[in-house]
């Protein structure tokens, strides 16, 4: 129902979008790269995947219930979406310029591996997952083909020139510590005594002398602990949450992650420190705190790889932009929509980067 939903709304919208274009012919050109052309049902399939992966993400399409909130949301993602078709048009042109292509050794073996990591080594499950994407064998290996000129691109161009110096990690490590701390967690023991629930009329409620008999036998357990038996023990005795396969341990668990009330309450322990018996929606609830660690800065020297590629990363961001902003410099682009040249030269503006 997702799929069908999105794919609804998707030819709503791009309608919409494009309301100058409506009435003309089907196939309509609506930029030119390099003599290269990019088309109104190009724009409309990554209009798709753009609503797809919102749907992906759980942004609830109750924002997006009437026509008013899908053109708006369309015209959110559309400028971002020309300016990524564009320069994969750049970067895919420069790549065939050079020569490099996918051999048909090279997809077989990208598409074994697919196949295999999802499940569709079938002939008839692979072809029903193709037909259900709108796809054909021949659609696939070009999408990979782009993928893969467009990445030989960026390595060339940017990623094999990079070189990521000490100084350079230790400066980003400085200014990004909190990339690089560890949350505050803390590990509990829990013992849970339920309170079964009743149905009467319908109505789910709480018999008055279970919840008696279950606060009696959680203040009984509470006494023993305090006269020395072993939580874990007990636990495993009379506790009726899963973790008392465990002996009752639930964590580590990172602190923030946790409601405020708890959090209060362990403000006032330390390790070892047991809890009276709690009433919570299922019963009567007691926990032992075995360790509060706090939040703490990792070691520069335990997080170098980690500190590097994202340096790597955040540079070959910054580089790929620099190469783009050449790409579009030096192509000639004719728009056949004001409209739509006016959106795509308000993204690349707004993300030009820094002059070096």
């Amino acid at each position: 129902m997702k799929r069908i939903w999105v794919s609804a709304a998707a030819a709503l919208l791009t309608g919409a979008l494009i309301a100058p274009l409506r009435g003309e012919i089907l196939e309509q050109v609506l930029v030119k790269v390099n003599g290269d052309i990019l088309t109104k049902t190009d724009l409309e399939q990554r209009q798709i995947a753009a609503l797809r992966q919102r749907m992906n993400q759980d942004i609830a399409p109750e924002s997006l219930r009437n026509d008013a909130e899908l053109k708006k949301a369309l015209a959110e993602v559309t400028p971002r979406l020309l300016v990524e078709a564009i320069d994969e048009l750049l970067l895919v042109q420069l790549g065939k310029e050079r020569g490099y292509k996918l051999s048909d050794a090279q997809f077989k073996e990208w598409l074994t591996a697919l196949r295999k990591e999802q499940n569709l080594l079938e002939d008839q499950k692979f072809f029903a997952a193709l037909k259900q994407e709108g796809m054909t064998i021949d659609d696939l290996r070009k999408n990979v083909e782009r993928q893969m000129l467009i990445q030989r691109v960026q390595q060339d161009e940017v990623g094999s020139k990079l070189s990521i110096t000490e100084e350079e990690a230790r400066q980003y490590y400085q200014s990004h510590q909190q990339e690089f701390t560890e949350a505050a967690t803390v590990t509990l023991r829990e013992i849970l005594i339920e309170v079964p629930a009743t149905t009467q009329k319908g109505q789910a409620g709480v018999n008055v002398a279970k919840d008696d008999e279950a606060a009696k036998l959680a203040a009984d357990v509470r006494a023993r602990l305090s006269n020395g038996e072993d939580f874990a023990k007990l636990a495993a005795e009379t506790s009726a949450a899963p973790s008392k396969a465990n002996g009752g341990l639930i964590g580590p668990i990172a602190l923030n992650e946790i409601s405020e009330s708890l959090q209060k309450m362990l403000q006032t322990m330390k390790p070892g420190d047991i809890t009276q018996p709690t009433r919570t929606a299922r019963g009567y609830q007691i926990l032992k705190l075995e360790t509060l660690k706090p939040s703490a800065v990792q070691p520069f020297d335990s997080v170098r790889d980690l500190v590097a590629e994202r340096v790597h990363a955040e540079r070959q961001r910054q580089e790929v932009r620099r190469f783009l902003t050449r790409l579009r410099s030096q192509a000639i682009i004719e728009w056949k929509n004001a409209e739509l040249k006016k959106a795509y030269e308000q993204v690349v503006a707004q993300t030009a980067p820094a002059v070096s």
